[in-house]
């Protein structure tokens, strides 16, 4: 018997199409690392490498207690102000690094475990521009876009976490700066978030308003819903002062990190991909010794970041294959050591929603979860190298991860699967599989179906308005935006944060 599907049907089909299957078939968390761009023998290499850089090379301004931390813990002065990280006190540290964090929510159901083989996509960056959804054009970031993108980010469930993607540069004072950012995030969300202190003088003054939200005088220090980012190493191979006093201030009130290296190859670190690895790894593991060396322990990310540059004009490039395959290699060698890994993808050079931005993307994000990078920064809304941030960015990068978690989580194999009955019975029975039981069990378990992509035939698509993937994501921004208003604090915290901190908004 043939199928011949009905016309009248197709109503409800799309109904049943919308509708969210009773099983996520591609949740966050998945399982990655099966992509090792790297050897074993590479890997090796590339960590000798870095050991020696530490201990011959060094690290250069340091500041002062650091300084005499490190020396009481074994390092070594290596005269002209730099300082030597012996390869026993580097490894003594690698041994005894927290290996798995809780990264908490205030919603606990979106609290989410760091570190292993999971992987999990989040947001970063600090785009001065964002991509207006009326105008189509880049506009300088406001405090108003920060709350935006933190209401529009708690609405999808493949951003794992929020750090904030964009500077409010309508507030210029850095204090004022700082307070508004945690307060967006406090609002606006109960995920995990992040952000970044300017001056460890502001840790203090903010930490007070995570306890009002807490509950209670020190309360968040017991289970820190943010963590922060830091770049306390700056390529080549010395520490940043202002950042350093930041890490003692964070550990101080027992607030998560990651320590990021950035440095960016051809430019701040060799341009070959060898010594570009050798290099960031030796600065990353710089930072796990100075926060291990302050706290044994202490839970960090290790954020070893590699960035490219256009060789041929000093631009920084947010894509293509080099960023494709030294981010992989990083995870790689991250997971290696059996240290929380933290990665960037997605910083795509375009600035329209186009085909660069889709190609772009897609490479760098699956070859980062591939790897098995544990925290995927930058993932979702960034555009124009880092520079720009998009609300129909955010839209479209949801089905992306969502692609990714299902390639990630792979073809389960077995007797059930195979259905060997199930075949027999549909090609002597009605000649196909439509509608069959496993094909019904199989229709919400095993595929994804994405919210913004269209499968429809060309005529359907041309009556629907014939509109493309940017204007589809423009729409979904704009209803989100418009009816999705939490505000995860009451009003007596609300009253008691503004009773104490200048509130902008």
């Amino acid at each position: 018997m043939s199928y011949a599907p009905k016309r009248s049907g197709r109503k409800a089909r799309l109904v049943q199409r919308a509708a969210p299957p009773a099983v996520n078939p591609a949740p966050p968390g998945q399982i990655g690392g099966l992509y090792r761009p790297l050897s074993e023998a590479d890997l090796q290499s590339i960590y000798a490498t870095a050991l020696r850089l530490l201990a011959e090379l060094g690290m250069g301004e340091v500041p002062k207690r650091l300084w005499d931390d490190l020396i009481a813990a074994g390092a070594v002065d290596l005269g002209s102000g730099r300082i030597g990280l012996p390869n026993a006190l580097v490894e003594d540290v690698i041994a005894r690094a927290a290996k798995v964090f809780t990264l908490h929510g205030r919603d606990p159901d979106r609290s989410i475990e760091v570190g292993g083989d999971k992987v999990y996509f989040g947001t970063g960056g600090a785009a001065v521009n964002t991509l207006d959804l009326e105008t189509e054009r880049y506009r300088p970031s406001t405090l108003k876009d920060l709350h935006d993108f933190t209401r529009l980010q708690d609405t999808l469930d493949n951003v794992a976490w929020f750090t904030r993607c964009c500077i409010a540069t309508d507030v210029p004072d850095p204090y004022d700066l700082d307070v508004n950012t945690a307060y967006a995030l406090m609002k606006n969300t109960s995920k995990p978030v992040a952000t970044a202190f300017t001056l460890a003088q502001h840790v203090d003054p903010i930490v007070e308003m995570f306890d009002i939200v807490a509950g209670g005088a020190g309360k968040f220090a017991r289970q820190p819903f943010l963590k922060t980012h830091i770049s306390p190493v700056i390529s080549p191979m010395r520490f940043g002062e202002d950042a350093v006093d930041v890490v003692y201030k964070c550990i101080e009130h027992n607030i998560p990190m990651s320590c990021i290296t950035a440095a960016q190859a051809g430019a701040t670190a060799p341009a070959t991909m060898a010594g570009f690895l050798a290099q960031s790894l030796a600065e990353t593991l710089a930072s796990l010794v100075m926060v291990n060396v302050i706290s044994p322990g202490f839970p960090m990310v290790f954020s070893n970041w590699p960035l490219v540059i256009d060789l041929r004009s000093g631009a920084f490039a947010g894509g293509g294959g080099e960023t494709v395959l030294l981010n992989a290699a990083s995870a790689q060698l991250s997971n290696w050591l059996g240290l929380p890994s933290g990665v960037a993808c997605s910083m795509t050079d375009a600035k329209a929603i186009d085909a660069q931005y889709g190609v772009e993307k897609g490479m760098t994000s699956l070859a980062a979860a591939l790897a098995g990078g544990n925290l995927i920064y930058e993932s979702s809304g960034m555009t124009a190298a880092l520079l720009g941030v998009s609300f129909e960015a955010f839209i479209l990068d949801e089905d992306m991860h969502a692609m990714t978690y299902r390639a990630l989580r792979g073809i389960e194999v077995n007797e059930e699967n195979l259905g060997f009955e199930a075949i027999c019975a549909s090609v002597l029975g009605d000649g196909h599989f439509l509608g069959s039981p496993q094909t019904h069990a199989a229709m919400e378990r095993d595929y994804h179906y994405p919210k913004m992509a269209d499968r429809e035939q060309p005529r359907t698509w041309e009556e629907d308005g014939a509109k493309d993937a940017w204007a589809r994501a423009k729409t979904r921004a704009r209803e989100v935006l418009e009816t999705h208003h939490p505000d995860y604090l009451s009003a007596d915290q609300d009253a008691r944060i503004r009773a104490k901190f200048k509130i902008l908004s």
